[in-house]
This record gives C-alpha cells, structure tokens and sequence, in this order.
C-alpha cells in the first residue's frame, strides 16, 4: 500500500475520484484516498546518518523547515519556570552557544546539541547534580560519538560545559 500512499499524498490527488481499491479489500468498493485537509508532518534529525538520504520520490513530496537549537531568553525563562537559578541557566545558554559553535565549525549545523537535554529538571532534584548528570550520561557521549576520533576535541567541550 506504501506505494499507492506515495501517489496520494501528491497534493493533486487528494480527491476521492482518485480512490484506490486496497490489495487485501474483499469488496471493489473498499477504497482509499487521502483527504485534503488531512496534514502529514513527519520529523527527522539530520544527524541521523540512516536518515541522511531519503528517497527523492518519497521527499518531493514533503516541504523541508529546519529547525535551530534556540538557548535564548525564551528558554531562559522556560528554564527558570522550572525552578533553575540565573546562574545555572545563564551557563547552559553561553555554554550549549561555544559547543553548537564549534560542532557547526567542525562537522555540520544538524550535530549540534538542542534544548531537549536540558527540560527534564524537576524541582525535587539538586539542580548542581541534575546537571551534571545531564552532561555526563547524555551530552559527553554525544561528544564522544561526534568526535570519535578526537578525544582532545571532546575533553576541551567537556570543559566549556563543566560548571
């Protein structure tokens, strides 16, 4: 069905006159079509190397937004709602900037490190310790698989990120 699903997503044939019967239908008038109000959004990280290359039949079919990693003043605030000191916040935003920097320099902008890492604080938590965790067991093995090759490279962001 997956073929017949790639014709009627063209946004010319989301009509019903262009119904196609399912494989496995018992009756003729089991049919399907893809309304024109239905929207199909679909996300990828471009980091993910098994998604880099998507079938171009597949992907002219679909209009691309990139999306930027965003450690500003909305996120300071949204940091803060969640109980984070100035300090805390003011160091994730300047430090999470220095890393996506050189990860853009070095290798390309869909590595850098986005927002996500940094939502899970609860305020039950001691935010030094929730920090720091989130930087060893989530960002430095990042750092790791993104320089494999350049541990040096790895241990100077560990640093920039280390408070």
């Amino acid at each position: 069905i997956f073929g017949e699903l790639l014709m009627l997503i063209e946004a010319d044939k989301r009509k019903s006159s262009f119904a196609t019967k399912l494989t496995y239908a018992e009756d003729e008038e089991d049919t399907f079509f893809v309304p024109s109000n239905l929207h199909l959004i679909g996300t990828m990280n471009t980091a993910d190397r098994s998604l880099s290359i998507i079938d171009y039949a597949l992907r002219r079919r679909f209009a691309f937004i990139s999306l930027e990693p965003k450690f500003d003043s909305t996120f300071s605030a949204f940091l803060e709602s969640q109980g984070i000191s100035q300090s805390l916040r003011d160091h994730i935003c300047s430090s999470i900037k220095k890393v996506n920097a050189v990860i853009k320099q070095d290798l390309n902008e869909g590595f850098r490190i986005g927002h996500s890492y940094f939502c899970t604080f609860n305020n039950h938590q001691n935010e030094d310790d929730w920090y720091k965790e989130t930087i060893e067991y989530e960002i430095k093995p990042l750092l790791e698989e993104i320089w494999f090759d350049n541990s040096d490279q790895v241990k100077k962001m560990y640093e920039i990120l280390s408070r």
